[in-house]
């Protein structure tokens, strides 16, 4: 129902008129100085004015409140009849909820809620702007039309012309013999926008935020770039099906590459992407994600067919499947289900698609279904893990053990009369290729027990624990070593963690400082049980960091129990802000003291007879928000030197500025320098902004951007991997130009040359270079990415 036309009072009336007998007034009879909060002549002081939430100022208007708010009017003259019409000449604005209406006239249908406006027309909705010559348009229901309108829409900033638009609600218009930019209007009659696209008919629907073109052209720098009989694109960050444009890209291995994927919106919570793609030495590769988001699960589905790869000769194709939820059993509760199946056609396939999912290119693929059930303080695990090994001739790998099936159940109370407990139990049935593993099959079980009483203060701790492991083994052949089919082993463990935690308020730098020094001590006793005739299944050595230097074994996994009579010591101190506690130094130093040598080995391993470790230093500096560096350093005191030694450095000032780099150093294996940055080419031989004088702000358009990473073996004096390019911000269109280079072995690498240009606010067109920067290069930031959203108030008439 329309709203009766309202009236305002006579004296409002008077001033949205104009009408010179209110300056009369005003001069007649002048007001006195109206009171402020703080106070009022000969009173007492007013309460100083509170907020107050109001629905008038919500982004979205109800249809209540469209049908009970009123219709403003403004106008140099106005004349018509109560509750059937009006006319309004000379500055006319009418006004109700979020649309606003200017023109020279507007004559306004109450009985029919129309409003007919003809020159200089502006019509502003919700932030949307159209301007023209003639509109008629339904208030209420936004029904109508507009002639030879101009027209801009808030949420892109996108803007065009067209011979007609014709509104068929709030939210939709057909605009016809339309062109549709973003690119900001310069003055001048000869201005052209950078790229520009028109259509016989261009439909916009701001509520499913996309827009779609019939018998489009897209052209850029007035050179036609692509012409199509229809298209959709988004106008924000809502899903359409539809096709997407296509990806062009080139590489040594496969040629040239075109792709066309076509994306399916099929639920809010559920959509799939098909992408043909055309590589002109294989074939036709037919690739498809299938995705699946909801409350109790989600997951995912890709896979991709190759009928007849050209250079194998054989069929190629890759699956990938991902499932993490949990299922209501009844009378047990829920389960969790978490499933990650991988398999490949052949072992040569991590080497010819390594642009496939990260999953698919790598030589070791799981296959792996968990079910886990958990209730108070008890947990049960059920696990089928298998792995597809993808070999290399020149470069063997052993594969490791399948484990199909294993239970795991696990008790755990941490509230236990002041103690901690834990009892874990587990099956294992371990399967692999005994030609390369070159020991036998078995079935593991063993059973865990811990016990520790924490003790804890403000200012320290201590916690001694005791534990017992226990494993027994049933082989499928005798050990070649003893012959035996069985084997068991108990061992037990003793420990005692300490620590102090020391804290002072210091000034440093002119600031004022909390500083704190924490040494800790964690001595550990376990002792020898030979194992080492025992075979290894998923035991590993332990990495020499400060995660795993106060641990209580040397290995990880089941199949190894180190035996220790060692002292762990070490110290940390921080240094942080005391009102943020923003932390902005810390420095830890590390060593083990072994009062007797380790014995318990891996396979082929030495016992450990050092009665001092190597001495583990750590620093992590953030002195300012632009720079952060962290070092760890492993140092061998009896060689006095290093033997491996990691550090990493970062500068940030400011947005798309930033530079990493990390040294890394195995000592006899490996030394590596690695470079990453984002950076403005017109700064790159600035040395006050690279030093910090002046801080990096974003820039406008017209500007390059270097971006890239280098991964140099200093060791082999080569370059290992390699990606460099250069990014162009014109505003409205952005331009990207990558070269990548990923080492697959000693003698080969993949190289592909990647292109693409943006549309802002329109569509990409090109390879995804995107996915390229953002792997490789850490807080890269994506050039005119928007953190906030425009609201219907960000462009108020």
């Amino acid at each position: 129902m329309t709203p009766p036309f309202r009236l305002l009072p006579l004296a409002h009336a008077c001033i949205w008129l104009g009408l010179a007998a209110t300056q009369m007034a005003t001069a007649e009879s002048p007001t006195p100085e109206p009171p402020d909060w703080r106070g009022q002549p000969g009173g007492e002081p007013l309460p100083p004015p509170s907020l107050r939430i109001t629905p008038r100022l919500s982004e979205n208007i109800t249809p209540v409140q469209r049908g009970e708010a009123p219709t403003f009017i403004q106008a140099d003259r106005a004349m018509g009849r109560p509750d059937l019409d009006v006319q309004l000449e000379g500055n006319v604005e009418l006004r109700r909820n979020d649309t606003v209406i200017r023109a020279d006239r507007i004559d306004y249908y109450q009985p029919d809620d129309l409003a007919k406006a003809r020159g200089n027309v502006r019509v502003n909705r919700a932030g949307n702007v159209f301007e023209g010559p003639e509109l008629q348009l339904k208030l209420d229901s936004f029904e109508g039309f507009f002639i030879e309108p101009r027209y801009q829409f808030l949420r892109n900033g996108a803007h065009g012309t067209a011979a007609r638009a014709d509104f068929l609600d709030a939210d939709r218009a057909v605009v016809r013999q339309a062109t549709y930019t973003t690119c900001e209007r310069r003055p001048g009659p000869s201005w052209l926008p950078d790229w520009v696209l028109s259509a016989t008919v261009l439909r916009i629907d701001n509520e499913t935020q996309t827009g779609e073109a019939e018998g489009g052209v897209l052209r850029f720098k007035n050179v036609p770039v692509l012409a199509f009989p229809s298209i959709s694109f988004p106008l924000g960050d809502a899903r359409k099906s539809g096709w997407l444009p296509p990806t062009i890209g080139l590489d040594n291995l496969n040629g040239l590459e075109l792709s066309l994927p076509y994306y399916w919106n099929i639920a809010p919570q559920r959509d799939a992407t098909i992408t043909p793609t055309v590589m002109a030495k294989r074939g036709l590769d037919l690739g498809g994600e299938f995705r699946y988001l909801d409350p109790a699960y989600n997951g995912t589905l890709r896979g991709n067919f190759m009928a007849n790869d050209r250079l194998r000769e054989r069929n190629r194709w890759g699956f990938h499947a991902q499932h993490i939820g949990a299922v209501g059993v009844p009378g047990v509760g829920p389960v969790g289900v978490a499933l990650n199946l991988n398999r490949v056609s052949d072992d040569n396939y991590w080497r010819d698609f390594s642009r496939a999912q990260p999953s698919l290119t790598q030589r070791l693929l799981p296959n792996d279904i968990n079910l886990a059930w958990s209730q108070g303080p008890f947990t049960l695990i059920g696990r089928s893990l298998t792995w597809q090994t993808l070999q290399d001739a020149a470069a063997p790998i052993v594969p490791p053990y399948d484990r199909s099936p294993q239970l795991l159940g696990r008790w755990q109370r941490l509230d236990l009369a002041g103690f901690e407990a834990l009892v874990e139990v587990d099956s294992t049935h371990f399967e692999g290729d005994r030609q390369r593993t070159l020991q036998p099959n078995a079935h593991r079980r063993y059973a865990m027990a811990t016990l520790a009483r924490p003790w804890i203060w403000p200012g320290a701790f201590i916690t001694p624990r005791v534990r017992l492991h226990t494993t027994q083994y049933t082989f499928d052949a005798p050990l070649a070593s003893t012959g035996q089919r069985t084997a068991q082993r108990s061992v037990p463990t003793f420990s005692l963690d300490s620590g102090l935690i020391f804290e002072r308020d210091t000034q440093l730098f002119g600031r004022a400082w909390r500083q704190t020094l924490e040494p800790r001590a964690l001595y550990v006793y376990t002792p020898f049980k030979d194992q080492n005739f025992l075979p290894n299944y998923d035991s590993a050595a332990n990495d020499f960091n400060f995660g795993t230097v106060f641990t209580d074994n040397a290995f990880g996994g089941n199949d190894r129990i180190s035996d220790n009579n060692l002292l762990t010591l070490g110290v940390t101190s921080r240094l942080y802000d005391p009102d943020s506690g923003a932390e902005t130094l810390r420095v830890g130093v590390a060593q083990r003291l072994r009062f007797a040598d380790q014995r318990v080995t891996l396979p082929g391993g030495a016992p450990v007879s050092d009665r001092l470790s190597d001495i583990l230093l750590g620093a992590a500096v953030n002195l300012t928000r632009r720079w952060s560096v962290d070092s760890t350093l492993q140092f061998n005191p009896d060689t006095r030197r290093s033997i491996r030694n990691t550090a990493g450095v970062r500068y940030q000032p400011g947005p798309y500025r930033v530079v990493n780099a990390a040294y890394r150093l195995q000592r006899g294996s490996s030394e590596q320098l690695d470079v990453s940055w984002q950076w403005p080419l017109a700064e790159v031989f600035s040395p006050s902004t690279l030093l910090g004088a002046v801080p990096g702000q974003a820039l406008g358009a017209g500007q390059w951007y270097t971006v890239g990473r280098t991964n140099y073996s200093m060791r082999e004096r080569k370059l290992v991997d390699a990606v460099v390019g250069l990014e162009y911000d014109a505003g409205c269109w952005l331009g990207r130009v990558v070269f990548e280079r990923l080492q697959r072995s000693n003698a080969t690498a993949n190289q592909r040359l990647l292109f693409q240009l943006e549309f802002v606010g329109f569509s990409r067109l090109g390879t995804n270079t995107l996915r390229s920067l953002r792997e490789n290069i850490p807080r890269y930031q994506l050039l005119r990415e928007s953190s906030t959203e425009p609201g219907r108030f960000t462009r108020y008439d």
